[in-house]
């Protein structure tokens, strides 16, 4: 008891901690890393012992996001772990796919007080299922539907519900259908990402990065549109994208009071720097520069108070205050302006 005690008064003040609770999954979307480089790819689950190590630092964080390079519901310890961290006082989320969810599962969802469930797409109708193979738009549409349900019939708000949708240039129409798809069916925010990590080379013309200031007001006009749309019906869009010329300083993955832990229980400040690869295979982002692990410690070995406060860790982070960028961060597309 002491001793976490102890833990806990070490630990940082956080904004969130990013959990991937396991690197397996039962899809193969295109642009994802984990099929890029499945024959180097390493498969785990998180294990409940390790997971426990992080109690501590939940009592000082305001949220814990259940989901990494993973399907969250593969670990079958998920809710067990959505409790724990519950019970810390801390909001909780994840990120699923929907394909190992049905109404019993999501039953129980709801009946451990999650915060927030969001739900992953990269096109509307057979166009997402074309590059998330294995998985179904409809099906996604159809668990949202008994969530919806479900939470009415047990007087519930939560846990909230999100669509974490990948922008595609060859799919980039799509977004302006998807407020319609989802109309009626209680999703209170749609999160709009792009193709940050570009895995190979063959899909670097999946980004999209605005490379004149007209091509980006056209983008954000375009978003903007379907934002006032989503409005009507009570969907909130988020969307961050980089105006050409602008200097950019501060990082989307908040790195300075947030981190990431990997099924191994590894950590790094985010988990674009952590995929669970074996260094041994020549995995390259992007298909030019080599790919390398960027961990600090193991919260196996050591509290998290004692990794944070690490020389090579409060080195990365000092770098963002004095308005330097780490070598590994050089080009990222999550940094914006500040």
């Amino acid at each position: 008891m002491l001793r976490e005690w102890l833990s806990s008064f070490s630990s940082p003040s956080l904004d969130w901690i990013q959990v991937e609770v396991t690197s397996y999954c039962n899809a193969a979307c295109l642009y994802c890393p984990r099929t890029v480089y499945r024959d180097a790819w390493q498969n785990r689950n998180l294990s409940l012992e390790v997971f426990e190590h992080l109690v501590p630092a939940f009592k000082k964080t305001q949220l814990v996001f259940l989901q990494g390079w993973g399907e969250p519901f593969l670990n079958p310890d998920l809710l067990k772990m959505a409790r724990m961290a519950k019970e810390a006082g801390c909001k909780v989320g994840t990120t699923t796919n929907g394909m190992l969810l049905n109404a019993e599962t999501i039953y129980k969802v709801v009946e451990c007080g999650m915060d927030v469930l969001a739900f992953s797409l990269a096109g509307v109708d057979k166009r997402n299922d074309e590059v998330r193979q294995g998985t179904s738009f409809d099906r996604v549409l159809e668990d949202i539907r008994i969530l919806h349900e479900t939470k009415k019939k047990l007087g519930k708000e939560l846990p909230a519900v999100h669509i974490a949708y990948m922008l595609l240039r060859s799919k980039i129409g799509d977004i302006e259908r998807l407020p319609l798809a989802l109309q009626g069916l209680g999703v209170s925010q749609i999160v709009v990402s792009t193709l940050d990590f570009v895995p190979c080379e063959e899909l670097a013309g999946e980004t999209i990065i605005a490379s004149t200031v007209d091509e980006y007001e056209e983008l954000k006009a375009r978003l903007d549109a379907v934002k006032m749309v989503g409005k009507q019906w009570g969907m909130r869009l988020h969307y961050q994208i980089h105006r050409p010329g602008e200097l950019r300083l501060t990082c989307t993955e908040n790195v300075l009071r947030a981190f990431f832990v990997s099924s191994d229980g590894m950590v790094s400040p985010c988990v674009f720097v952590n995929l669970p690869v074996s260094q041994k295979n020549k995995v390259c982002r992007d298909g030019k520069r080599r790919y390398r692990r960027l961990t600090f410690g193991n919260i196996s070995d050591a509290p998290i108070g004692d990794i944070w406060r690490k020389k090579a860790y409060r080195g990365f982070r000092k770098a963002f205050y004095e308005n330097r960028l780490p070598s590994i961060c050089e080009d990222c597309p999550k940094l914006f302006v500040r």
